[in-house]
């Protein structure tokens, strides 16, 4: 159920061990943030939408200048996500303080940390379902009152090299490049998968359906209109069968895809960019050597690669 063309590069991928067919599979979720109410509103008056999935959580807010968005006792790792639409923020954390008013993938260490907003635009914050004051405040947080069995467990990958600290990858320094898929990084509870802004729609001649084994994948769109195409597989229940769904989701989005159903993303505005984002990192991704900060955040396994580039 996974046809790649030829020419894609994720045809070399290899494929994850499957779970026992007659495991239930999750309904996928379509969450467009501003037809919902703001689940937080800041003093300047930011307005931020919290969403979930199985691993992780989401913060997406349309932010003000001179708000403050602060953690405290944070348990672990989180991500801030800036694309060419982001804030300005200056982000404090373990005594360093960084400025940061560029497309970047910035790593919060855990602890006590700071993001001030410098200018009007969006706040992207990406953290582990471990903070559970934020999972409980998700739009959604009663998709996940029962764990999906199919999506694989959040287990922590090794600390990162020289420790957890304040890490800021700008994007301009990891241009697109032919050979390796998107802009990737990780941490060592997430992964991210900045993918190029699309100054078409895409061919529906060259679409990519495939699944996952054994995790989700929120496909967060950031700019433009998104058409999601999801297919759920046939188990031995024949109650919980659901039909295809073809639908458009306006921007800023989230569709959280379970696994593992068939899908792929077809961009039909005339500008779009989506973000793909994964929790815990993936194996089959690293050990392509397409994760930019490799280096800095070690696999697993031995087998990890060694040059990122």
């Amino acid at each position: 159920m996974t046809t790649y063309a030829a020419d894609d590069i994720r045809s070399r991928l290899a494929p994850a061990t499957r779970p026992d067919p007659g495991t239930p599979i999750r309904k996928s979720q379509w969450i467009e943030f501003l037809a919902h109410e703001p689940t937080q509103t800041g003093t300047h008056g930011s307005r931020t939408w919290i969403a979930r999935a199985a691993n992780l959580v989401l913060a997406y807010t349309e932010a003000k200048a001179g708000d403050l968005f602060e953690r405290t006792g944070q348990p672990d790792e989180y991500a801030i996500l800036q694309y060419s639409g982001s804030a300005p923020i200056t982000v404090t954390a373990s005594g360093t303080t960084e400025t940061v008013a560029e497309e970047a993938f910035v790593v919060v260490p855990p602890g006590d940390s700071s993001v001030k907003v410098d200018a009007d635009g969006v706040l992207i914050r990406l953290f582990s379902a471990v903070a559970g004051d934020l999972t409980a405040a998700a739009l959604n947080a009663e998709s996940y009152a029962e764990p999906d069995e199919r999506a694989a467990p959040l287990i922590p990958w090794p600390d990162p090299v020289g420790g957890f600290r304040l890490r800021v990858y700008r994007l301009a320094d990891t241009p697109i490049t032919e050979g390796r898929f998107g802009r990737i990084f990780r941490t060592t509870n997430l992964m991210v998968n900045f993918l190029a802004e699309e100054t078409r729609p895409r061919d529906p001649l060259k679409l990519s359906p495939h699944h996952h084994d054994d995790f989700e994948q929120i496909s967060l769109a950031v700019k433009g209109r998104f058409q999601h195409h999801i297919r759920y597989p046939w188990g031995p229940d024949s109650t919980r069968w659901r039909e295809d769904e073809h639908a458009e989701i306006a921007t800023p989005s989230i569709c959280v895809i379970p696994p593992p159903t068939v899908h792929t993303t077809q961009g039909v505005g005339d500008h779009q960019q989506l973000i793909d984002i994964f929790g815990p990192p993936r194996a089959d991704f690293s050990a392509q050597g397409w994760v930019l900060n490799a280096a800095d955040y070690p696999a697993p396994s031995s087998s990890e690669e060694t040059d990122a580039d």
